[in-house]
């Protein structure tokens, strides 16, 4: 039976799921005005006589189910609920869409301000984990993935970076169009805009979107993410991802922020001491946008790993070793309050960095007990097993059954569901 996530109740709608979005934005920047068009294609998932999207600080002008005008709609201060002119029945496609515009801005919530955020000269979109429906209305739930199509239509000298591979830029009425598309499986919360005045260069693999004032270090700080996805692939398998984009902003940001595909940097994160969020984010397109939560309370697998691979990238590059970093963060956790639980933090601490160090120290913990040649044949085995698939900590738990014979229950029980930090030995 469905039910909504506990870590955020009041978001998503249970009562069908979504295929696609396309999504037509016009954007001006000096006045932060957003006018867009959804379409949604969706299905139903039980008989119901109304659906809602989330929008949060935007007002709807019109919305239509497959076209029809007799579709009504009312709009609250987090829903659109829409009412088809019949009820759908369950497995029926159909498709939305809404007319809406207003001035975009971050959503407060327990996690601060979250969502669409203006630049000093641009925008930028760091939606997790609900913030998406600050830009467009959505089924925000993370485990509705579905393709995407993001057009964005913005001021001439500006450049855009989006979720999707990127199609030809072209020139309408003094303005630019940008388009993106992936048929790879997306969470709302992991799609993203980036507007500003960039310029670009390709590195490797990767695409680098950044300010042209800060050509020389950028160039710098990143000269290592082909190697880092060189090692990343090596260890979990080939890179799950249909682009790499890397955006840095002339604004300081208080973290990087991954989504699918892509990666955002502040002009603050430019310095030898930020290389591990380097290494941190690009290990999300495994673990977080392609192996992908179904719950919140799962919250570790993503963050656990990504954070497990910072110590990964460590070793490779021939910095302190895993089991010298795993030794300092256990000793600094044995220091902390110890009151959480791994397997269900709750959301309050859903991001507390104990649940990033922790979740890493899981996973040294198993590499001890395993060795190294199990240990990497459970990564590489979880990574392509549940590409672009929902999972949970059952999921894990069975993944290393399946691998090494054994479920390891002591092991994960100590570290998952009990409070008190375990003897990393």
């Amino acid at each position: 039976m469905r039910e909504h996530d506990h870590y955020a109740p009041q978001s998503g709608d249970l009562t069908f799921d979504v295929e696609s979005y396309d999504l037509d934005l016009q954007y001006r920047v000096r006045t932060n005005r957003l006018q867009g068009r959804a379409i949604i294609n969706a299905v139903a998932a039980v008989d119901t006589r109304s659906i809602s999207l989330d929008l949060v600080g935007l007002r709807a002008t019109r919305a239509r189910i497959d076209g029809d005008p007799r579709t009504t709609m009312q709009l609250g201060p987090r829903k659109l609920r829409i009412i088809p002119p019949r009820p759908l029945v369950a497995g029926e496609a159909f498709s939305i869409e809404v007319q809406y515009a207003g001035a975009p801005g971050p959503r407060r919530s327990r996690w601060g301000t979250i969502g669409w955020e203006e630049l000093d000269d641009g925008a930028l979109v760091a939606s997790q984990p609900t913030g998406a429906p600050t830009w467009f209305p959505c089924n925000d739930r993370p485990d509705d993935r579905a393709r995407y199509r993001i057009a964005v239509t913005t001021d001439e000298g500006y450049r855009v970076a989006a979720t999707g591979v990127a199609a030809p830029p072209q020139r309408v009425g003094g303005r630019t169009r940008w388009e993106f598309a992936t048929d790879l499986p997306v969470a709302t919360y992991l799609a993203a805009v980036h507007i500003g005045r960039y310029t670009e260069f390709a590195l490797g693999p990767a695409r680098i979107v950044h300010p042209p004032a800060l050509a020389p270090r950028v160039r710098n700080a990143f000269r290592d993410v082909p190697r880092m996805l060189a090692v990343f692939e090596e260890a979990f398998g080939p890179y799950p991802q249909d682009h790499c984009t890397i955006v840095v902003t002339s604004d300081a940001l208080e973290i990087p922020l991954e989504a699918q595909g892509l990666a955002v940097f502040g002009s603050n994160h430019l310095d030898p001491d930020s290389e591990r969020l380097v290494a941190h984010e690009l290990a999300h397109q495994w673990f977080g946008n392609s192996v992908g939560v179904a719950h919140w309370r799962d919250i570790w697998l993503n963050e656990g790993f990504a954070c497990y691979a910072e110590w990964l990238w460590s070793e490779a590059a021939g910095g302190p070793s895993a089991d010298t970093l795993a030794a300092g963060q256990h000793a600094r956790l044995q220091r902390l309050p110890q009151d959480l639980l791994l397997g269900d933090p709750g959301p309050d601490d859903m991001f507390d960095d104990r649940v990033y160090k922790r979740g890493a120290l899981t996973l040294h913990a198993l590499r001890r007990r395993l060795g190294d040649d199990q240990f990497f044949a459970v990564l590489r085995r979880w990574a392509l097993q549940h590409r672009h698939g929902l999972v949970s900590t059952v999921d894990f738990r069975q993944c290393i059954e399946d691998v090494t014979g054994s479920p390891q229950t002591a092991l994960l029980d100590a570290w998952l569901d009990r409070a008190a930090v375990p003897p990393l030995h």
